[in-house]
């Protein structure tokens, strides 16, 4: 199946493959790229709206290089006819950009009209650092609600390593990035503030670095489409221990994801009452029998940790099933308060292997870190943290797959191999069962996977995280919120 994924690089990374181009004198030509690609991407916009002569596209003009993209595009979108005007927020500008766009026609302003189509955000660039003001312009802020926002390279005042944004910035419907995608783009407010992502070449070319992680937009690992010889068992099996008397309906969002994602069958282990209940709603699950262990027996894939509650037999069944997965390396998803099975011998042992994969929020992964009592990694979860560090970190620790659930979605491997970052726009997953659901999906993905010597667990996990956001996004486009976990399983159908 075919990979749509974006290598994804830290600002720091990009600026040191600038380096050796800008000594050799290419500074001038890798401005220019950036700006026609930025002009380019700024036209488009005014084609979908209908218009391109005429239409008022203004510019807020830093100080540095950044500042220079930006005019230099005003530039260019004056020679196609737009009323192209820039508003100053330094005293210092950059000089030759400056004077091409005042030779295009082009025109200062002290504020932004109110019939600003496109602003153009072009203050701060990749090296800023610490907490950025917005500056006072008469007209910005009911600009910045009514017209179509677009960040030069990165929204000024978001970390373009972390994401983070210590003090204000202006939210992007769309960022034009140059050479590569940053990172800040993705992880933390930076996930938030960018809008849609557009990528330029600008000429890094073998400059560039492996990259720090993937952004996936496409498929990695979907469900194979069943064959005509195939039959339920040669489609995978996966086998879920989830839901309990006071979480019921946990096992139902989790065998319902399953089945609806394509797997040739879900075997349930869970008490006779929970087992009655999600017969009711999904009939074609198979209820097992007997002990844990003997549950594994034919599964291909195993499912943890949904709603089993505090029940101190069902937590005893479910550390049995956890461990026979590790032992028999079978792929497993642990979630919820699966995440607490992983304590004594089976936290402290390591390398549990990147076959389980353990899906924590922040709070949860906060948690791992008390329980291994690893002070580094305390640290790095600690406030508002550089998430894909924290993956890393987590995952190194225990010798699995992490996905660390937020708005960007990060899933690291045990090894040194990139990080995967899947940014949902869908906020309306904030809400009770969703990641019951998400847990369905990714045991599924793993059921159904071909058993192959180089198949990628963490590429595995991110395609889980973007099936869900999916069906999200399909469920509730305008991110209104409105719907609960059950009708996600039915949108995954789409």
């Amino acid at each position: 199946m075919p990979v749509a994924s974006l290598p994804v690089y830290s600002g720091s990374a990009i600026r040191a493959a600038e380096e050796p181009l800008l000594a050799e004198g290419q500074g001038p030509a890798l401005m220019r790229r950036a700006a026609h690609g930025l002009a380019s991407q700024v036209l488009s916009l005014l084609r979908s709206r209908g218009s391109i002569y005429g239409s008022l596209v203004v510019g807020l003009i830093g100080s540095g290089n950044n500042g220079g993209d930006g005019l230099y595009a005003l530039a260019q979108l004056r020679a196609r006819g737009v009323d192209a005007r820039a508003v100053l927020v330094t005293e210092r500008t950059h000089a030759a950009a400056l004077e091409e766009f005042r030779r295009a026609g082009g025109r200062l302003s002290q504020e932004v009209p109110g019939q600003t189509t496109v602003l153009i955000d072009a203050i701060l660039g990749t090296g800023a650092r610490g907490a950025f003001t917005l500056p006072t312009i008469p007209g910005l802020a009911e600009a910045a609600r009514s017209s179509t926002v677009v960040a030069c390279d990165i929204p000024s005042g978001v970390d373009a390593d972390t994401g983070r944004c210590p003090g204000d910035a202006l939210a992007a419907q769309h960022t034009v990035s140059f050479g590569a995608a940053k990172l800040g783009l993705l992880l933390g407010e930076g996930g938030l503030l960018s809008g849609e992502i557009h990528t330029v070449d600008i000429g890094l070319g073998d400059q560039l670095p492996a990259p720090a992680a993937r952004e996936l937009t496409g498929p990695e690992h979907g469900a194979p489409r069943p064959r005509p010889g195939d039959h339920k068992y040669t489609r995978g099996i996966l086998q879920v221990v989830a839901g309990s008397g006071q979480f019921p309906g946990a096992a139902e969002l989790t065998v319902g994801a399953a089945i609806t994602s394509g797997v040739g069958m879900v075997r349930l282990q869970a008490e006779p009452a929970v087992s009655s209940s999600v017969l009711h709603s999904w009939p074609e699950a198979v209820m097992s029998q007997g002990r844990a262990v003997k549950a594994l027996e034919g599964a291909t894939a195993v499912a943890i940790g949904p709603g089993l509650g505090r029940d101190r037999s069902r937590l005893v069944e479910a550390e049995t099933m956890l461990r026979g997965t590790v032992q028999a390396e079978l792929p497993c998803v642990l979630d919820a308060t699966g995440l607490e099975l992983l304590r004594g011998d089976l936290l402290s042992a390591g390398g549990l292997g990147a076959q389980l994969i353990v899906t924590p929020h922040l709070g949860e992964a906060r948690r791992l870190a008390e329980a291994l009592e690893d002070d580094a990694l305390r640290e790095l979860l600690a406030g508002e943290p550089n998430t894909l560090e924290a993956a890393r970190a987590l995952a190194q620790a225990l010798g699995v797959t992490v996905l660390l659930k937020g708005p960007s979605t990060v899933v690291a491997g045990p090894t040194d191999e990139p990080a995967w970052i899947v940014r949902a726009a869908t906020p309306g997953l904030a809400t009770a069962g969703t990641g019951d659901v998400l847990t369905g999906i990714i045991g599924a993905l793993l059921a159904t996977a071909p058993r192959t010597s180089d198949l990628c667990f963490s590429g595995i996990a991110a395609e889980g995280a973007r099936l869900h956001s999916a069906a999200a996004a399909r469920l509730d486009p305008e991110g209104r919120g409105h719907f609960g976990a059950s009708a996600l399983v039915g949108a995954l159908r789409e």
